[in-house]
């Protein structure tokens, strides 16, 4: 990041079925009793809502949820891009996966994004999906260039609001998927927000 001057970053995780934890805001201030000039550098918050974006039960091969969530920026700082980071645990009810990874038969599909809350009637674009498996070993920011990509998150000024919208499935891929049964799935995701490249004042 050789053009950019960090002073800042905002951090807020949405955790699936969980409550919400997020990080702060962090300001850096510097005073030069030389020249007697002062300097305050300004933040980044990241707000994210709903806090806590799928708690559902039940589920079956072939079922589907929309998840619509906003992330708005109080921070005084514009965001120039936000880095996607998953993480989940999966709890193995009868202990028989042996080795399956649940998070294979996820799948999450990103909606198109027009900058406004999505209405349910609406007809859904899928621009990217993924395996929740493969979403998780990938870099924070190689999401990021994946969702601006796709046109789904391309920075936030401070003071403004963007959208989210995703489908969450559970692949049925008609073999046997009785080892599921009973099983959940707790993802993690936490939004990193950063800075525009620094700029002469």
């Amino acid at each position: 990041m050789s053009l950019k001057q960090k002073v800042g970053m905002g951090v807020v995780t949405a955790t699936l079925g969980l409550s919400l934890t997020f990080g702060g805001v962090f300001a850096y201030f510097s005073d030069s009793e030389t020249s007697s000039n002062s300097f305050q550098a300004g933040t980044l918050d990241l707000s994210i809502n709903p806090s806590v974006i799928v708690d559902v039960k039940d589920l079956k091969p072939g079922d589907f949820i929309e998840k619509n969530f906003t992330l708005e920026n109080k921070g005084s700082l514009d965001i120039a891009k936000v880095a996607l980071e998953t993480s989940y645990e999966v709890t193995d009810a009868k202990k028989n996966n042996d080795g399956e990874d649940l998070g294979d038969h996820i799948i999450v599909k990103f909606l198109v994004n027009d900058g406004k809350p999505s209405n349910p009637n609406d007809d859904h674009e899928i621009l990217w999906e993924t395996k929740l498996s493969e979403l998780k070993t990938m870099k924070p920011e190689d999401v990021a260039t994946s969702l601006e990509r796709h046109n789904l998150i391309d920075g936030i000024k401070s003071g403004e609001t963007d959208y989210l919208h995703v489908l969450f499935s559970f692949e049925d891929n008609e073999q046997d998927q009785n080892k599921f049964q009973g099983d959940s799935l707790q993802l993690n995701w936490t939004f990193h927000a950063e800075q525009t490249p620094g700029a002469e004042k």
